[in-house]
């Protein structure tokens, strides 16, 4: 399975990627267990699948002046060894479990390419760094008509100017992080957003079934006390029902420790169900 991209077919790759589908947590699961079982071509599916989700996580990376396009190559590398590890059987998504893998390749890349393409090896880009010192201009139309550079290699030498001259692995700076715990953007990263979303998803299946299962009167307590945004209180649903206010309670208490009990049972962790 090549991982490697080259700049002329990077495009056609990236088109590619945006027209894959995504696999269904049944499908991955199968693919992987046929993997393991000697079935290549499964293989094969289950890591394409998986090749969009390696793009996003580069793209946070590209500002660091190096190719996106060998940045990819190397986030590919992490997935592929990250499949290689891979055991469905623990019930967590190829994504979420390679994210450390690719992104461990791909900060290793940035670290040891960073300023691997020193500034001043020419007249041009000499003079390009006095100008951007002189002036800190940004657009690379201009700071090549400036210094003589072309365009394509203005911008390429735009991000290392704008960027501190550091070494990735100094000290930790006033927040206590080194420069290389910085190099991909803050905020929760998309393998953690595709996790919280299946848990989600997971908890909202899991009370669709557990409510379906309580008896009418049950149901219709929890639906209008907890499951909408206009919740009746007990008083009022004690009169539709022709009970007491207490009774109510007492009704929605037993709903709500079935449902917990439910919900544990089929969650496989304890769920506090509060208002």
């Amino acid at each position: 399975m090549s991982t490697t991209l080259d700049r002329g077919a990077f495009a056609v790759y990236r088109t590619q990627l945006s027209n894959r589908t995504t696999l269904t947590p049944e499908a991955e699961k199968d693919l992987a267990l046929r993997w393991r079982a000697g079935d290549q071509a499964a293989g094969r599916h289950l890591i394409e699948a998986c090749l969009p989700f390696v793009m996003t996580v580069a793209l946070e990376y590209r500002r660091w002046g190096l190719p996106l396009e060998d940045i990819v190559q190397e986030g590919n590398i992490g997935l592929l060894k990250a499949a290689e590890r891979f055991d469905p059987d623990r019930g967590c998504r190829l994504a979420t479990y390679a994210a450390y893998w690719i992104r461990a390749e791909i900060r290793e890349h940035v670290a040891r390419g960073y300023r691997i393409v020193r500034l001043g090896s020419s007249k041009s880009e000499r003079r390009a760094l006095r100008i951007y010192r002189k002036t800190h201009e940004k657009d690379p139309n201009a700071l090549a008509a400036l210094s003589g550079l072309t365009p394509e290699r203005a911008t390429e030498l735009l991000p290392l100017l704008m960027a501190r001259d550091v070494s990735l692995e100094s000290s930790p700076t006033e927040d206590g992080r080194a420069p290389v715990d910085k190099l991909a953007d803050d905020g929760r990263s998309p393998e953690e957003e595709a996790c919280l979303s299946d848990e989600r998803q997971q908890l909202h299946d899991a009370l669709a079934k557990v409510v379906a299962e309580l008896s009418p009167r049950e149901r219709r307590i929890m639906s209008q006390r907890w499951l909408t945004d206009d919740p009746k209180t007990l008083e009022q649903l004690g009169v539709d029902f022709g009970v007491s206010k207490e009774r109510v309670r007492q009704l929605e208490e037993r709903a709500k420790k079935r449902m917990r009990a439910r919900l544990e049972e089929i969650v496989g962790e304890p769920i506090a169900l509060t208002a």
